[in-house]
C-alpha cells in the first residue's frame, strides 16, 4: 500500500516536473490577441522575414530579425530571453521555424502571429 502511494507520487512529481514542463513555451495567437498583446510596453516584436520583405511593410516597433539568415541564432541571443517575444513572418510558417529554434535557444515567452503578417494586415482598418 505504501509503495504503491510513493509510486504514484513519483509518477506524478515526473510528470509535473519534466513531461508537463516540455509543453510548447510559446503559442499561436490570433490578429485581434497578437495586436493587444503588442500595445503592452516592453515587449519584443521580431518580424522574422527577409529585409526586403520588412522594407515592404512591417507592423510599427518591429525589428527584423531573418530566420533563415545565418546570423539568426546570433541575433536572437542578443534578446532577453525572458522578455515576453512576439514574432511574425509573411504566413505562419517561417515564424513556427523561429519559435522552435528560439525555444531550443531558452525563450521562455513566445507568441506567434496566426496567419502572419498578411493576415495582420488584412485585418486593419
Amino acid at each position: 500500500m505504501i509503495l504503491n502511494i510513493l509510486i504514484v507520487a513519483i509518477l506524478g512529481w515526473f510528470v509535473f516536473n519534466f513531461i508537463g514542463n516540455q509543453k510548447l513555451k510559446g503559442n499561436r495567437l490570433e490578429v485581434a490577441d497578437f495586436n493587444e498583446a503588442i500595445q503592452v510596453k516592453n515587449v519584443q516584436l521580431i518580424d522574422v522575414r527577409t529585409p526586403s520583405e520588412f522594407k515592404s511593410g512591417h507592423i510599427k516597433g518591429a525589428k527584423n530579425i531573418d530566420v533563415f539568415s545565418s546570423e539568426f541564432k546570433q541575433k536572437i541571443n542578443e534578446l532577453d530571453k525572458s522578455k515576453a517575444t512576439y514574432i511574425y513572418c509573411r504566413s505562419g510558417q517561417r515564424s513556427q521555424k523561429a519559435l522552435k529554434i528560439m525555444l531550443k535557444e531558452d525563450f521562455e515567452n513566445i507568441h506567434d502571429l496566426k496567419g502572419g503578417y498578411m493576415t495582420w494586415k488584412s485585418n486593419q482598418n
